[in-house]
């Protein structure tokens, strides 16, 4: 099953390549290229926000209608749909609105936006970069799906931090600077951090792995992405860029999802450099929060 599915969605990425995926409203070539880049690959919205089957599996025909269900003890949530319907999805919002929801949380009725999106690590992304992913929301097809409410039984915070007026990303020269602006944009740390009792990230922790998701695939627990004995310090540059890639450890075994092997595969041997040159930089350190 869990093979179907990464054959599906990697059909699904070659489709993103094709020119009715292209075709839309505002943006350059260019600004949608570098969109099409980053929302198929680092990024991975669509590990998220694809409309699920019964058994998980993705609807590539719905695009990033949304759907999927998130049912942990602190909430609840449904993945919204994303597309420009102006019914059910973003199609009544402007590029303003839109930028703040992604960069900081805030609906246009003024809501805050509960996890599992990952405001904190979007604040990170720079313009430019936001201005490309909404031009590529724009350039998607228009699907209906109304999505239901998500519920939550912890206390949502009033904002992420105040408003952001400027973020510019750092020089890919600098490899471990640009690798971390990655990751943050990619939230590699949303997964690969623990959490304590209340769902909180333990930032003090920050890497080393041990949350557990749970689905069609049974149950899957974070790795520790630091340079620690448990984690990547007997691994190889090859060896942890397959895992990224393929799923596949450093023993040769499957990996399991969540995480979105398929979008990982297409992110460029450049970034992908930067990506491990920046995990090789972390504290060594253990789940147990031991070095």
């Amino acid at each position: 099953m869990m093979t179907r599915w990464l054959a599906a969605l990697g059909f699904y990425l070659l489709l993103c390549s094709s020119p009715a995926m292209s075709q839309g409203k505002p943006g350059s070539v260019a600004l949608l290229e570098r969109g099409k880049y980053l929302m198929n690959g680092v990024v991975a919205c669509g590990n998220c926000h694809f409309q699920r089957g019964p058994q998980g599996e993705p609807l590539l025909d719905k695009g990033l209608s949304g759907g999927m269900v998130f049912d942990e003890p602190p909430f609840k949530a449904y993945a919204p749909n994303i597309t420009p319907d102006r019914e059910t999805g973003i199609g009544r919002w402007t590029d303003t609105q839109l930028a703040k929801a992604i960069r900081e949380g805030i609906r246009p009725d003024k809501t805050v936006i509960g996890p599992p999106m990952p405001i904190s690590f979007y604040r990170e992304m720079s313009d430019d970069d936001l201005a490309a992913i909404i031009a590529y929301l724009r350039a998607q097809p228009a699907v209906s799906n109304k999505v239901p409410k998500s519920k939550y039984h912890i206390p949502l915070p009033p904002s992420y931090g105040p408003a952001i007026k400027q973020v510019k990303a750092p020089s890919p020269r600098d490899k471990v600077k640009y690798g971390e602006y990655l990751a943050n944009i990619g939230h590699c740390m949303d997964c690969h951090n623990p959490r304590d009792q209340k769902g909180m990230l333990q930032m003090l922790q920050l890497g080393a792995g041990g949350q557990e998701f749970r689905g069609p695939w049974g149950v899957s627990v974070s790795r520790n992405l630091t340079p620690h004995e448990t984690g990547l310090k007997n691994a190889t540059d090859a060896q942890i860029e397959r895992g990224i890639r393929e799923g596949i450890d450093k023993n040769g075994q499957p990996m399991k999802p969540p995480m979105g092997f398929p979008f990982y595969k297409t992110i460029n041997a450049e970034d992908m450099s930067a990506l491990i040159a920046y995990l090789r930089s972390l504290k060594p350190i253990s789940v147990s929060g031991k070095p």
